[in-house]
């Protein structure tokens, strides 16, 4: 049978065989490691994944790429019918586990704000996804796509941008150029500030990016005696994750003062 790729799922399955080598071997991998792939579609990756010595799981929502899957591969690998979005990791893998996949375009952001949930299970990811949002998540501080998904991501992974893959590996062809890239997770257990503040910082931060951060956040109520600090003259995107921490426990502090 075949797997028909559906719009409303932002299929776009990739046929490029050396593509699909090179991703997989991007991935650091041990004998007996957790690997989990999502969205395994038509299983490019899936059939370079089997070659190695690892323990794959795989989760795909789509019922028809679960049929084609099952019969491909009968009982080699364990296929999860599911939206990786509403499952329950530690439901997959009770220990950590690394994520591998040619991420839908239309979630990705939403895949990564679960890794972030997750991280402490997520060692790592190298995933493809839109070229764009690949070069937000990857970018320095001061960089016009620098944004809220750079920080919270960096804060607790080290990213690297590997290569850009066109639209001609793909049935059907995107419309817009992807990329590959590769996220492991840093020493960092915990911010060395409130995270739910940090957040919320980050957040009203760049909702309003052309603004100096005094004037974007001011919905938090700023003290008078933060108010003065040189940082906040600057915008949301040229602050790194270090400087975001220091604004954070400033703000609390003036706060509790």
């Amino acid at each position: 049978m075949s797997v028909r790729p559906k719009k409303y799922l932002g299929q776009h399955f990739l046929t490029n065989q050396d593509i699909a080598k090179r991703i997989v071997e991007s991935l650091p991998m041990e004998d007996g490691q957790n690997v989990l792939e999502i969205g395994p579609g038509t299983g490019v990756l899936t059939d370079f994944l089997l070659k190695k010595n690892v323990h794959l799981k795989t989760v795909e929502i789509d019922h028809e790429s679960v049929k084609y899957l099952n019969e491909k591969y009968k009982s080699d690998i364990s296929v999860i019918e599911g939206d990786f979005l509403h499952i329950r990791t530690t439901d997959i893998f009770e220990t950590s586990f690394s994520i591998i996949g040619n991420f839908p375009y239309n979630i990705s952001s939403q895949i990564f704000f679960k890794v972030l949930k997750e991280k402490n299970q997520v060692d790592t990811v190298v995933c493809m996804l839109q070229k764009e949002v690949a070069q937000r998540i990857s970018e320095p501080p001061g960089s016009k796509v620098y944004g809220i998904l750079s920080v919270f991501l960096q804060a607790f992974y080290h990213i690297d941008y590997l290569f850009t893959v066109t639209p001609g590996s793909f049935h059907p062809p995107p419309k817009v150029d992807s990329a590959v890239i590769r996220l492991r997770r840093n020493n960092v257990a915990a911010l060395d500030c409130d995270e739910a503040l940090f957040f919320r910082i980050v957040k009203q931060g760049f909702q309003n990016r052309r603004k100096t951060l005094r004037n974007a956040l001011k919905p938090i109520n700023l003290s008078d005696q933060i108010n003065t600090d040189p940082i906040l003259n600057r915008r949301a995107e040229t602050l790194s994750v270090q400087e975001y921490v220091s604004l954070t426990n400033k703000i609390q502090e003036s706060w509790n003062t």
